[in-house]
């Protein structure tokens, strides 16, 4: 006798490990996401694996080995898993449950104020430092996978899922899609070698789509989107949104460079330009610098009085 697959809605009220769902926040190609809560009454988000996914052992062992990749990133700006594991035909990992996507903003509010991108940006740049320093590389971000805490501080989730699944791809010849086409790095695209520097992209990507409420490349075959993420230059950002500063502006195009050597190096020098941009946007920041000009000035002119007479 065979038994018809699980539907997410089937989960809703039953448990899953130690966590009761309670309601479906989302899916995506392979998994289903959902509001649970842990014995004692924590909130807890809970990704849990597809059953035609859960039943493929390499799959499984591959998801497995990447969640517990990003559990180990212990960092303010990754989303923090609290376990993985596997119960009766389902495979999961829990973790802290945000209030508010990236992406979820942006379907409300359409483009965001400059200071929000920078303070997202910041934040991102942030948790990318930290997981790019211990050899984890994301290869997915996107506002789906920016999730926003109740005080307003981004998180990045799913770090190493997209190299799970592009694992059991080139292993299987099953067909998955791998990473999101209009977040795609060019090396991506061409199938080069790839580093962190693609994270950077991609984030270019989320920072132009919530500044603008658009991709910079848009298109409905693959090969042409991925066409114009090798070979076409994105257009003006500031032409769409003349409000915002040359200095975002220079920031996202550097993260958008089409090869990787003319993106920055790491992520500590992305954060650097982060909190210049984010000094120079802050309220009276300009009127500081002038008065700060000017007494420059003044004291130059009284040492050249001084030396003159």
């Amino acid at each position: 006798m065979t038994h018809a697959p699980t539907a997410s809605t089937d989960l809703v009220g039953r448990s899953v490990g130690p966590y009761l769902i309670e309601r479906l926040l989302g899916e995506g190609g392979f998994a289903w996401v959902f509001a649970a809560r842990e014995p004692a009454g924590t909130p807890v988000a809970v990704k849990v694996l597809m059953p035609r996914y859960a039943g493929d052992p390499q799959f499984e062992a591959r998801f497995r080995n990447e969640a517990e990749t990003a559990a180990k990133l212990d960092h303010k700006n990754i989303i923090r898993i609290r376990s993985v594991g596997r119960t009766g035909e389902h495979v999961y990992f829990a973790m802290d449950l945000c209030v508010d996507s990236l992406a979820a903003r942006l379907a409300r509010e359409g483009p965001l104020p400059e200071s929000d991108l920078v303070r997202i940006a910041g934040d991102v740049a942030r948790g990318l430092e930290f997981a790019h320093a211990r050899g984890v590389i994301h290869r997915d971000l996107k506002p789906d996978n920016i999730l926003i805490h109740a005080d307003g501080s981004a998180v990045i989730t799913d770090f190493g899922i997209a190299r799970a699944i592009s694992g059991y791809v080139a292993s299987t010849g099953v067909n998955m899609t791998i990473g999101t086409p209009q977040y795609l790095s060019p090396e991506q695209a061409q199938g080069r070698p790839l580093d962190p520097r693609l994270d950077f992209y991609a984030l270019g990507v989320t920072l132009y789509k919530a500044a603008t409420g658009e991709v910079p490349f848009t298109s409905g075959d693959w090969f042409e989107l991925a066409r114009m993420h090798v070979e076409d230059a994105p257009p003006s950002l500031r032409k769409k949104r003349p409000d915002l500063s040359r200095r975002f502006e220079r920031l996202v195009m550097k993260c958008l460079a089409k090869h990787p050597d003319d993106r920055y190096r790491d992520a500590t020098r992305l954060l650097a330009d982060v909190v210049r941009v984010e000094a120079r946007g802050r309220p009276g920041a300009r009127r500081w610098v002038l008065v700060a000009v000017g007494v420059g000035l003044v004291l130059l002119v009284a040492l050249l009085v001084r030396l003159t007479r």
